[in-house]
């Protein structure tokens, strides 16, 4: 039987198939799109419908941030006083994304304050005094992507619930008349959304939503693979959201714009190839961690090491006193390592790192850091080769220095 040659003609609507095209390509496309959602959403222990496709974490915590707490202000109206008297919180050492946004924000008339930080941890009894009526978000990341602490987001998670249960039951009080039981800030259900921004945690850490006590979720397929340029929000739709920009309409009306459908089902493979070697490699990172700092610590004076008290194994961050750590950066290049400073979103602040002063406040460990990370790539006789790397680098520095 003669079979006519498929011919592609819609290159307006893209030169592979559209997911959003009725006809074979673009159902194809629209099938890989599907099965990647419903890959990730499996992983993370959602609904398929939860997760939006946006293009990394920069772009899933905008729409976080700024997408609720727009949505709020909508919902109230335009001559609402609840509209100019929103609270927000975040993790002062967080990716820029957050912080940033929440900057935003206080420019957009929302009083923004930073998350209290105590020995490593979300101070969550200074936490629970904050928190007023009309606290709307706290947005936080789960593992530093600087330091590798593990922040304590379910912990932060219950004083919400507990803190919001009791706003809500004095709100009841003083309105008896109505009998509601639904009395909240911006008549939205008693609630402060708990935003956690998981790049970093797919490596070492369990992703289930329940793990981290968190309403919305950022993903980002660089943290996890080699795959760049996608990332997701996980977020039920039950949760106030406004897109950041107009368009077609695509993912919900969140997030418009043409789907990547080849993009999203690599991230879907290396988010489930994360998850499934996440004990091993968390054992041979810990293991190696130890290793490191041994070596680290025995042949390099006056280093301090930044932790947390619940700490992603595989994430080192150092302070070096006394040296130029963007110079020891570079000396290690050179010698065919890659290492950093800082966040890489952060490379040009001349302050240091913003992470590690909110960490332990000590404004000279921050302006000498330095971040050593790995994956499951890494062997353990590259790390042995890095310490020998850097101890070098640091000799010659002190040598110039003491000259």
């Amino acid at each position: 039987m003669f079979v006519k040659k498929r011919m592609y003609f819609d290159y307006a609507a893209g030169a592979a198939g559209n997911p959003s095209s009725p006809h074979e390509e673009g159902r194809r496309a629209k099938e890989v799109l599907e099965n990647a959602r419903l890959g990730i959403a499996r992983l993370v222990d959602v609904k398929s419908d939860d997760v939006i496709f946006t293009s990394g974490a920069t772009e899933s915590n905008a729409l976080a941030i700024l997408g609720h707490v727009r949505a709020l202000r909508l919902r109230a109206g335009r001559d609402a006083p609840e509209r100019n008297n929103m609270h927000a919180l975040y993790l002062p050492s967080a990716h820029a994304s957050i912080v940033e946004n929440m900057h935003l924000l206080a420019d957009e008339g929302v009083d923004s304050e930073p998350l209290p930080i105590r020995n490593g941890r979300i101070d969550t009894e200074m936490l629970g005094k904050m928190l007023r009526s009309e606290t709307v978000l706290v947005s936080m990341d789960a593992v530093c992507g600087e330091t590798g602490v593990v922040w304590n987001t379910r912990e932060v998670a219950e004083v919400l619930k507990k803190a919001r249960a009791e706003i809500s039951e004095l709100e009841r009080e003083s309105t008896p008349a109505t009998g509601s039981t639904q009395h909240s800030f911006l008549g939205v259900p008693a609630h402060i959304l708990l935003h956690v921004d998981a790049s970093q945690a797919p490596l070492t850490e369990k992703i289930s939503r329940a793990h981290f006590g968190a309403d919305v979720i950022t993903f980002d397929a660089s943290k996890v693979g080699a795959v760049r340029g996608i990332g997701v929000l996980v977020a039920h739709r039950t949760i106030p959201l406004v897109p950041l920009y107009g368009g077609g309409g695509q993912e919900r009306g969140l997030r418009s714009g043409t789907e990547a459908p080849e993009l999203a089902r690599s991230f879907a493979a290396a988010l489930s190839a994360a998850v499934l070697g996440r004990e091993p490699f968390r054992a041979f990172a810990e293991t190696e961690r130890k290793r490191l700092i041994q070596a680290i610590t025995s042949t390099i004076p006056n280093v301090f090491i930044q932790e947390g008290q619940t700490q992603a194994p595989h994430i080192l961050n150092l302070s070096l006193p006394g040296r130029d750590t963007d110079y020891l950066v570079a000396l290690l290049d050179e010698a065919g390592f890659a290492i950093s400073s800082k966040s890489a979103c952060e490379t040009d602040s001349e302050e240091g790192s913003r992470a590690v002063l909110a960490l332990t406040a000590d404004k000279e460990r921050a302006r000498t850091t330095l971040r050593i990370s790995w994956g499951p790539g890494t062997h353990s006789h590259d790390l042995t080769r890095l310490a020998h790397a850097l101890r070098d680098s640091v000799a010659f520095v002190d040598s110039k220095t003491a000259r």
